[in-house]
């Protein structure tokens, strides 16, 4: 297999006695939009901060395309474009002379920049110091995905934009994909998570609880099985557990299907069940299923 482009192997941060990330390993392959989702704390600010060398880890490894991320943190800062949760950018210049300064300092090309800018709808005669959140946002990812560089990191690069704009965000994500770039994509929005991403790591208290590979997602099923349907309650389990994972609730069973609905229907046919009822899985379900009660959205300001 193709050595990862993006790798973890134990990696771990501390602040006192705050556990950020706890023996968190990952691999990104080259070309792959690849998902960071967690509640408020569960540590994914803290993984991309690792990546793009901004803090050092109190335990394990990170790296990017074979370069360690602390120790060569230049060479890899100069392979990542990395836009932060707090993206911050000199309030005293124009729009248009953000895009120049960081087009001239990263090798980059100034009109794709501007091209960029002009997708979103920004003005780029205002100074950064007078524009809206949303509008600085819109400035910095123009900054970011026009930065030529192989691997590109998000960090809630959809926050404080209209669904009109954030449309056009995950446009540019893709096409980053199809010219070869690979993308780390940090989010709370999980509609766009779903959308966008080839997998999605789970992250809670710093710690990976899942991966999940969206096509083998959009391919599961959750059925709904009244209880009435089976005429042994207390075998009901075992019989079901054959075609998916199965909860026992008080009017029946949910059954989550990962594999190919019509022969697992089949089988439940077989064992005389005429009713039930279907939904797609989806990543709002798996995420309810390890996140039941935890908040989607981060805190102003707030770790993520």
């Amino acid at each position: 297999m193709e050595r990862a482009l993006v790798e973890t192997r134990g990696l771990a941060k501390r602040y006192g006695e705050v556990a950020a990330l706890r023996d968190c390993s990952l691999q990104v392959q080259a070309g792959e939009i690849f998902g960071l989702l967690g509640p408020n704390g569960s540590g994914k600010s803290t993984l991309l901060r690792i990546l793009t060398g901004m803090v050092r880890p109190s335990g394990g490894t990170a790296t990017i395309d074979g370069l360690d991320c602390w120790r060569d943190s230049i060479e890899v800062r100069r392979r990542t474009s990395y836009l932060p949760g707090d993206a911050r950018l000199p309030r005293w210049r124009r729009g248009r002379d953000v895009l120049k300064l960081f087009a001239d300092a990263r090798g980059g090309d100034q009109e794709r920049s501007f091209a960029l800018a002009d997708r979103l709808r920004l003005d780029l005669t205002r100074r950064v110091g007078m524009m809206s959140t949303g509008m600085r946002q819109k400035l910095a990812i123009a900054v970011v995905m026009a930065a030529p560089t192989r691997v590109v990191i998000l960090d809630e690069p959809t926050a404080n934009l209209d669904p009109t704009v954030r449309m056009e965000i995950l446009e540019l994500v893709r096409e980053a994909k199809a010219a070869g770039r690979t993308v780390l994509f940090s989010s709370h929005v999980l509609a766009e998570t779903e959308e966008i991403c080839d997998r999605v790591l789970l992250l809670r208290h710093g710690v990976v609880v899942h991966v999940q590979d969206m096509v083998a997602l959009r391919e599961g099923h959750r059925v709904w099985i009244p209880r009435h349907e089976l005429s042994q309650p207390e075998r009901a389990e075992a019989e079901l557990s054959q075609w998916g994972q199965v909860l026992a609730q008080a009017d029946g069973w949910r059954l989550d299907i990962h594999h190919e609905l019509p022969r697992a229907l089949q089988g439940l046919a077989g064992l005389g069940i005429s009713s039930l009822r279907i939904e797609p899985l989806g990543l709002r379900t798996l995420y309810e299923q390890h996140f039941r009660g935890a908040s989607l959205e981060a805190p102003p300001g707030g770790e993520s």
